[in-house]
């Protein structure tokens, strides 16, 4: 018989894979760059969160926690900085957003009409 704590690392780690499925999903249903980049970077950041949360519960030994919960900080604070300046690039070059999105470029850039 499973003891709690299997069945919550167990659920844990369901729902992380979830979120890493629904990121996948995401990047092939999103209509444009800008919500596929969001979804993926949330997604993928939740997703990987949950799955080493499960393992720092899983293993009881200090080190591998102490590792995980370090994996997860650099995560927290670097895919939505780098989703950001991605997604940022995309927009000062241009790239079109979805004719739903209902927002314009407001930054024009002067290198993209230089023949």
């Amino acid at each position: 018989m499973m003891t709690f704590d299997e069945i919550f690392i167990a659920l844990i780690i369901l729902v992380g894979s979830f979120f890493g499925f629904s990121a996948a999903l995401g990047l092939l249903r999103m209509p444009d760059f800008y919500t596929r980049m969001s979804t993926s970077g949330k997604g993928a950041t939740v997703c990987c969160g949950l799955l080493l949360a499960g393992v720092a519960i899983l293993f009881s030994d200090a080190q591998v926690t102490a590792r995980a919960i370090a994996a997860i900080l650099f995560l927290l604070l670097t895919v939505p900085i780098g989703v950001h300046m991605i997604a940022r690039a995309a927009y000062r070059a241009g790239t079109p957003m979805w004719r739903g999105t209902g927002y314009k470029l407001k930054f024009k850039n002067p290198m993209r009409n230089i023949q």
